[in-house]
Parts: structure tokens; sequence; C-alpha cells
């Protein structure tokens, strides 16, 4: 899907579907206009869809699976099936590794990140996931944790509420679905600017997105990804930083990062990733 770890993928293919990578803020609609869960649906072949939900993020999967594959159900999708992995053992299962061959979707639901990156990791389900996703084969979405988990790095947790300092945010590795990004997700909902920075000041080679409830990053396979949604995803850009203090500092010592680049961008707007550039509106 994305110009992403080249030497893991065998080729590129040519980007004829309409596929995507959507990273959801959490608390997407599911009663109401369904924006959102309507565009990963439709991405997926509407209703030749062939959706696979993996809801093992979730203390409660297989209810939250439910909740998913009713939504699609009703929206008319061909197949669903749900993923309910409990254990690593169950990442290699024949048979959903087989169906993974063949959709078109998958959704990976909120919960705790931490607890997604455990069950998922190096398994083979979520290999072929990842590189289906990488290759524009399949339209992959996660919400809430399971955008969290997108980027080589991930928010595993934190606080809010403070200036940006090494302690206020927890980073892990995560699933290198987007490995140029690291997200935070439900941002301006829980006032997680300061942890956002902290976690780029960090990692000054990613991009930063911090998106809000009910609002979507929906990657192209040309490194570009449009905000669909309610609200808006803020973009922190490092490339620019003249000075950081960050690694001479104590963990609670407050952040210096100078000349950081930050961009708010709401429904319609369009990043480059690679350029890290506005594009015009999509029409």
């Amino acid at each position: 899907m994305l110009q992403s770890n080249p030497q893991l993928l065998p080729q590129r293919m040519p980007q004829s579907t309409e596929t995507a990578v959507m990273v959801i803020g959490g608390a997407e609609d599911k009663i109401h206009g369904r924006e959102i869960l309507q565009t990963f649906y439709n991405r997926s072949g509407a209703a030749d869809a062939q959706i696979a939900i993996i809801p093992c993020a979730s203390r409660e999967p297989v209810v939250i699976g439910a909740r998913y594959h009713e939504i699609f159900g009703e929206m008319g999708a061909k197949t669903i099936e749900i993923l309910n992995i409990e254990d690593r053992e169950q990442g290699k299962n024949i048979q959903w590794q087989a169906f993974l061959e063949t959709c078109t979707g998958v959704f990976m639901t909120g919960g705790d990140q931490l607890r997604l990156y455990a069950l998922l990791a190096d398994t083979p389900v979520m290999e072929k996931v990842r590189i289906r996703a990488q290759l524009g084969e399949i339209t992959l979405a996660g919400t809430s944790a399971g955008a969290a988990v997108m980027g080589q790095h991930m928010i595993a947790g934190g606080g809010s509420g403070e200036s940006p300092n090494r302690s206020l945010v927890d980073l892990t590795a995560g699933l290198n679905i987007i490995p140029e990004v690291i997200v935070d997700q439900h941002f301006h909902n829980r006032n997680r600017m300061a942890r956002l920075m902290s976690a780029i000041a960090a990692y000054p080679d990613k991009l930063g997105l911090g998106i809000d409830e009910d609002t979507c990053a929906m990657f192209a396979g040309n490194g570009s990804f449009q905000v669909i949604g309610k609200g808006t995803i803020t973009v922190i850009d490092p490339s620019q930083i003249s000075y950081t203090n960050q690694p001479d500092v104590e963990n609670t010592d407050p952040l210096s990062i100078h000349n950081l680049r930050v961009h708010i961008l709401s429904p319609g707007d369009r990043f480059d990733l690679y350029k890290r550039a506005i594009l015009p509106k999509a029409r």
C-alpha cells in the first residue's frame, strides 16, 4: 500500500483498486451516517466485500466482534469472519490464513493496543494482513487501539495536561504497517497534544498524527492521506527541527523543541506523507 520496508515486499502491485489503509481515531459513528464505516465497506468491495474482523484488542472480543459483524452485515457484505485471536498460537490458524489470502477488507477494533500487539506481532496471520495492506490488495482499517499499532513505534500510554516531557508518553514497538508515522487517537477529545509532541521529540524521523474521534486518516497508495469524518487530524512534522533538548534532560524536565511544524487538517484536507506537504482538497 505504502512505500515502506521495500525489502519485505516482493513487489508493488499497481493501484488498480480503491483500497486504502484507514487509521481511525476511535468512537466512529456506528448508528447514523456511519461515514467512516461505510467508506471502509465500499473500499472493501461493497456488496462483494469479504471482511475479516479482528477484535482481540478488546477485553470483550465476542461482544465487539458481533457489533461490527452486525454493522457490515446490515450494509450488505458478502462474507464476514471474526478472527477472535485469544492466544498467539491462534495466529497460526490455517483457516484464518486462507481467508486472509482472499478477503478484501480487514478491520481491527479498539481496546488495548498492548494486548493487540502482544497477540498479533510477528504471527503468520498478521504478516498476511500487513503485506497485503502494503501491497494495496486489501483495505485495512484500525480504530483507536487498532490505529495506535499502525506505526513502527506505538504510543502505549501516557498522560495529558502537562508540558511536553519524556515521562508523558510510553513508547513501544508497533505493527509496522505505516512505519513513517506515530499515531495518537482520541486526540483533542483527551488533550493529547503534548503527549504526541513528546513522542515525536523521541523519534524526529517520524510524522506525528493526532486523530480526533469519529475521524480517519485514509491513506492511498501514493503515500498521501485524506481526512474523513467529523473532527480534525493534527500533523506534527519534525523534519525542520533545529534543536531539541530531548536526549539531554531528565524524564520529567520540560522539553525544548524548536521549529516544530504543526498542521490542523479538517475533513477533505489531504497531506503527502513523503513530501510533508499539504495537497489540494479532493474534489
